[in-house]
């Protein structure tokens, strides 16, 4: 059984690293904007976070046939970032190599998510104070 305490901080510390996940995945994007047929990729956090809560790993996964035991192992197709869906980002406009990243939508992603993890640490600073001051006093 776990404790109140954990409870209390297993929302926040599955949201903060679906965030960081997500920075990752959003930090790719930029870092490839110059890579021909490159694909921008993102998840839909709210889905992921409540997918993540619910425990579900995602959609069903496929493991690709090893037929020889020098075979490197491969993801399974169709995972994603702690069960969500890495989509494909809609294409504003293409670009004639074939690479969808849009430097605008994807700087702006980035800070938004950045900006948004920030917040989530400085709320469980403040609320692990409070158990802190509730637990001496």
């Amino acid at each position: 059984m776990t404790s109140r305490i954990d409870q209390a901080f297993q929302f926040h510390q599955t949201a903060l690293s679906l965030r960081a996940a997500r920075q990752e995945l959003l930090a790719s994007n930029i870092t490839n904007a110059d890579t021909p047929n490159y694909k921008a990729k993102d998840i839909d956090f709210a889905s992921a976070l409540q997918g993540a809560m619910a425990g579900r790993s995602g959609t069903g996964s496929v493991s690709m046939a090893v037929t020889s035991p020098r075979h490197i192992e491969a993801p399974a197709t169709g995972s994603g970032l702690f069960g969500a869906q890495v989509m494909y980002r809609s294409v504003i406009q293409p670009s004639a190599d074939g690479n969808t990243v849009d430097m605008d939508v994807e700087r702006g992603q980035f800070a938004d998510n950045a900006l948004r993890y920030e917040a989530s640490v400085k709320f469980v600073s403040d609320e692990g104070k409070d158990v802190l001051a509730a637990l001496q006093g």
